[in-house]
């Protein structure tokens, strides 16, 4: 059976503390994901765009709704369970890089498959290194490496099981314009040329421009989204974000 989406979230619900503090940061929110699409999900501060990634990166529980990976519900699978998902059919790229310091590169990028008791492709890791531009510091410790080294082992990591749906919280955040730039391009072709889905949240309006489609959440509920993003359209739908908050009564 051929699934029409990578991955799917259907009225999720996600909600932080109780009473009068409770904060509600998913409030029905829906959002499907195109095979082989490269999408970025944007939104004002508090929109809720991290929860959702992170539930449906299999990272964090809901409350409610329902979560598809292909013919996998999601939603209330164990911890085991989504733990072992993580390490075969989904991928995650941390703003953080997340690399074990004791480890080299290329052990920080198997270990994933070790942890799954999987034998890494080794056709498959040169062809990553090399498109990554890292292959001539494979046997380096993290340490040794630049911030933008660091960060493209992250996404070779990510990629190593060649999941199903790569997660990515805002992989440029800590990087230089050079190097935010350099590995844009990289998520793109992985996209384009290797078919992988990735799904990537940033605040950057020329981060989003590279992607296939933009989707935007306010308030917890993805409320809009086009394909064929570019920097000018990104940012003339953030704006508009800030008219309707002015435009809610009091």
């Amino acid at each position: 059976m051929t699934f029409p989406h990578a991955i799917e979230a259907i009225d999720l619900v996600k909600t932080y503390g109780t009473g009068p503090a409770a904060v509600r940061a998913l409030d029905h929110a829906s959002l499907s994901v195109g095979r082989g699409r490269f999408t970025a999900i944007m939104g004002p501060s508090g929109s809720g765009k991290s929860t959702l990634m992170h539930a449906m990166a299999g990272l964090d529980t809901v409350d409610a709704g329902s979560i598809r990976l292909g013919d996998l519900e999601l939603v209330g699978l164990s911890e085991k369970k989504r733990t072992l998902l993580r390490r075969t059919r989904i991928g995650f790229i941390f703003q953080s890089y997340n690399l074990v310091p004791a480890l080299t590169a290329k052990e920080n990028i198997e270990l994933p498959l070790r942890l799954a008791g999987k034998k890494a492709d080794s056709d498959w890791m040169l062809e990553l290194a090399a498109t990554l531009g890292i292959a001539d510091r494979l046997t380096h410790r993290p340490a040794e490496l630049s911030g933008g080294q660091q960060q493209r082992v992250a996404v070779a990591r990510a990629l190593a099981a060649r999941p199903e749906v790569v997660f990515a919280d805002e992989p440029t955040g800590a990087l230089d314009s050079r190097a935010g730039k350099a590995l844009l391009e990289f998520l793109r072709r992985a996209a384009h040329d290797l078919g992988q889905t990735i799904v990537m949240v940033t605040h950057d309006p020329s981060a989003a421009g590279y992607a296939d489609r933009v989707d935007f959440l306010s308030d917890g509920r993805v409320v809009d989204g086009f394909d064929n993003p570019t920097a000018a359209s990104v940012l003339d739908r953030m704006a508009r974000f800030d008219v309707e908050r002015d435009e809610v009564p009091a």
